[in-house]
């Protein structure tokens, strides 16, 4: 990707032998790395800024020419709720999730799978790398069937969501065919059931499956918020699955971390070696979380 010089940050402050330091500094994380897969989920401000978008592309590309294996998988709420106001459809949700019904269903699956999807995946091009767009019904990549959402106060009352989806099964052979071959995955979260229909599922589930079906060595979860806050508000950088359990027990992470972490906790606890919840709205937040030894946001390790 050719930048224009007054775009480029100005790097001519930092002397030779730092700009080496720091490229030495990279050498044993490319090394430990080399070969492994990757699970990324992208979302928040690095995917509406331009800027960062550019930026997040060139990451993948560069992980990928050192050797890594990049996968992503991508959300896309607020330009779901852009395509459904213009055709004047209100968003309705019950407990967090959107009730999806028919029409709803088909904007999402031509935003997700159209517009979205697309636009990653000729960033990363551009960027330089090679990204092939599916979709969980690509090579049968993702089964699955309706949620059942139990209400929170009364366990024996359901609440019917329309077409929102549980994965019941990944076949990761077409990503895995896809990885060995160059090419960098980008995966829009939604699954297909029995009879052929679509399933909304939320990305940061499919990531944290998919990391865990792939074997991952990292899944990366890219969010609006620094990472993990104690209750000071201070980042903790690295917390092992048994630390993150007490402080969901004490109250500690709540809200919109819950569904993220517990996502995040299953991988950890189900093979992937660390789970990273990065702040993207710092630019090249992923770069410098994975090849130096800076924290950018919170490491969950499985031990």
């Amino acid at each position: 990707m050719t930048h224009t010089p007054s775009t480029d940050p100005d790097l001519s402050h930092v002397g030779p032998r730092d700009k080496a330091e720091i490229l030495a500094q990279a050498l044993p994380y490319i090394r430990q790395f080399h070969g492994k897969t990757l699970v990324i989920k992208y979302g928040g401000n690095a995917m509406t800024d331009p800027a960062l978008q550019a930026d997040f592309a060139e990451d993948v590309v560069l992980l990928k020419l050192v050797g890594m294996n990049p996968v992503v998988v991508h959300g896309g709420g607020p330009q779901i709720e852009t395509a459904l106001n213009r055709l004047g459809k209100k968003g309705h949700f019950i407990q967090g999730m959107r009730v999806t019904d028919e029409e709803t269903m088909e904007v999402v699956e031509w935003v997700l799978a159209g517009q979205v999807q697309q636009d990653i995946v000729g960033l990363i091009n551009q960027a330089g790398g090679k990204a092939v767009g599916l979709t969980g019904r690509d090579g049968g990549l993702i089964r699955a069937r309706k949620l059942k959402m139990v209400d929170k106060d009364d366990p024996n009352k359901e609440h019917d969501i329309g077409f929102v989806g549980d994965i019941l099964g990944i076949d990761p052979s077409v990503v895995k065919a896809l990885q060995d071959d160059a090419f960098i995955p980008v995966i829009s979260p939604i699954g297909f059931g029995e009879e052929n229909e679509s399933y909304n599922i939320n990305a940061d589930v499919v990531a944290g499956k998919l990391a865990i079906v792939l074997k991952a060595e990292k899944l990366v979860l890219l969010t609006n918020t620094p990472g993990v806050l104690d209750k000071t508000g201070k980042l903790l950088t690295d917390l092992t699955a048994r630390e993150i359990d007490e402080l969901f027990a004490d109250g500690t992470i709540s809200g919109g971390m819950l569904p993220k972490i517990a996502g995040a906790l299953d991988a950890a606890k189900s093979g992937v070696n660390s789970v990273h919840i990065i702040d993207g709205r710092v630019p090249h937040a992923m770069l410098l979380e994975i090849l130096t030894d800076q924290a950018y946001g919170t490491m969950i390790r499985s031990h």
